[in-house]
């Protein structure tokens, strides 16, 4: 296998294919694998992302799971690993973000990496170490209402020495408007002070790129997906749009929605209005029976049956009603029932004819690519900032959009097909 240039650490499915849009858009061929990969890839890529589903397990299990994908990544040759964890930097003070970031310093023998969610596609920038999506806060955001990584704290800062065992800092946005120069002479007095990681501000494109060169020498960054777009060019690349062409699409299509995002709320309410055909799907359902599977089932075949398409299939709440659920059932119970039947219903939907998917949440892509037993993805065109169309040989040649719960315009869920057409 020809050796990689970057190797990528994602937390979670979405995150994973978010990052490898990026860098596709950059200029690098990339594939996505689903876990550390067991044999050989499918081509010849420069880049390589390894979706982990690492985001809210025990941390001790992420740095685990973290540490395989890195022995893996320095087999193949990845002369730089990446790791990317999401663009609202989801954790909680037992991490798993500082965990694994630490883990992977340690094994990669470095003393110091950057930190920085920023996005501003997306709307995620950094002022002064405080993280803004839109022109809100964080902790002012929907995200306070997340229901497994509440997000009260806008502070970076302060939200990864909470769960980092070095010294944290900060390169402020003074510095990175001076350019990529300006950005390693700050990362050399940091250093040299015993920080062992630094909040980077970013209020734009043009600082990611700044920083993607002042980062070029480090072994390790950390990052959600923005910084990709700056990486690409220290191995001499240039963007180049046939690394983006997937095979022709084929076969039905469908939707899968377990996300609770106010996007994603918003998503399924246009697709409702627009008339088109939908089923919900009831947590409190599942609790008791199985039978809530069998007629969303039975529902889609009906419709495929009179060539009815796209179709919805959804578990998406306000937060009130989330809340609801939770208190009757549990957090944790509420979310992996939800969880479990996405899953199979992508294997029903893919047994049914069902070539092209779109699967709204992180963590109902990551169940519904793990139930179709996908291994590996390759990386197509963009249908909105972070969210690309992908292909997978196995099952079925299908077409598959993971996208994060708050991700993409309100139309997405009817606009995103025309992509592919």
């Amino acid at each position: 296998m020809k050796q990689i240039l970057l190797g990528c650490i994602a937390d979670d499915f979405t995150g994973a294919t978010d990052l490898a849009n990026n860098l596709v858009r950059a200029g690098m061929r990339v594939i996505q694998t689903v876990g550390v990969p067991s044999g050989d890839l499918e081509s010849s890529v420069d880049a390589v992302v390894i979706a982990l589903k690492s985001r809210t397990i025990d941390p001790e299990l992420a740095v685990s799971q973290s540490l395989d994908a890195l022995a893996w990544l320095k087999k193949a040759g990845a002369r730089q690993i990446y790791f990317k964890y999401c663009s609202t930097f989801d954790s909680t003070s037992k991490g798993n973000i500082g965990p694994v970031t630490a883990a992977l310093m340690k094994a990669l023998q470095t003393s110091f990496t950057v930190v920085t969610p920023a996005f501003p596609d997306n709307g995620r920038t950094i002022v002064k170490g405080h993280l803004f999506v839109g022109d809100e806060l964080l902790s002012d955001s929907s995200m306070r209402n997340h229901p497994l990584t509440p997000m009260t704290d806008s502070s970076l800062v302060r939200l990864m020495q909470s769960q980092f065992s070095a010294r944290v800092g900060l390169i402020d946005y003074k510095v990175v408007s001076k350019g990529h120069l300006a950005i390693r002479d700050r990362i050399t007095e940091l250093t040299k002070e015993g920080i062992g990681a630094a909040v980077v501000d970013a209020l734009s494109n043009d600082d990611l790129m700044q920083l993607g060169i002042a980062v070029k020498d480090l072994p390790l960054v950390t990052a959600g997906s923005g910084l990709a777009i700056g990486l690409p060019q220290n191995f001499g690349l240039k963007p180049n749009q046939s690394h983006a062409e997937l095979p022709h699409r084929n076969g039905w299509r469908a939707i899968l929605s377990g996300s609770c995002s106010e996007m994603t709320l918003k998503q399924v309410n246009h697709f409702k209005a627009q008339g088109n055909p939908c089923y919900e799907i009831d947590p409190m359902e599942l609790s008791g029976s199985t039978k809530c599977i069998a007629d969303a089932i039975d529902w889609a075949k009906d419709q495929y049956s009179r060539g009815e398409g796209p179709i919805l299939i959804y578990s998406t709440s306000s937060p009130e009603q989330v809340k609801a659920v939770q208190k009757e059932l549990s957090v944790k119970d509420a979310g992996e029932l939800v969880e479990k039947a996405m899953g199979e219903l992508a294997q029903a939907l893919v047994l049914m004819g069902v070539g092209q998917l779109l699967v709204a949440g992180g963590e109902t892509s990551g169940v519904c690519v793990q139930s179709l037993k996908i291994e590996q993805l390759q990386i197509g065109p963009q249908i909105d900032p972070g969210v690309p169309w992908c292909f997978s040989k196995t099952p079925s040649n299908l077409h598959l959009a993971l996208k994060s719960g708050n991700f993409g315009r309100e139309d997405f869920f009817t606009y995103a097909w025309s992509v592919l057409d």
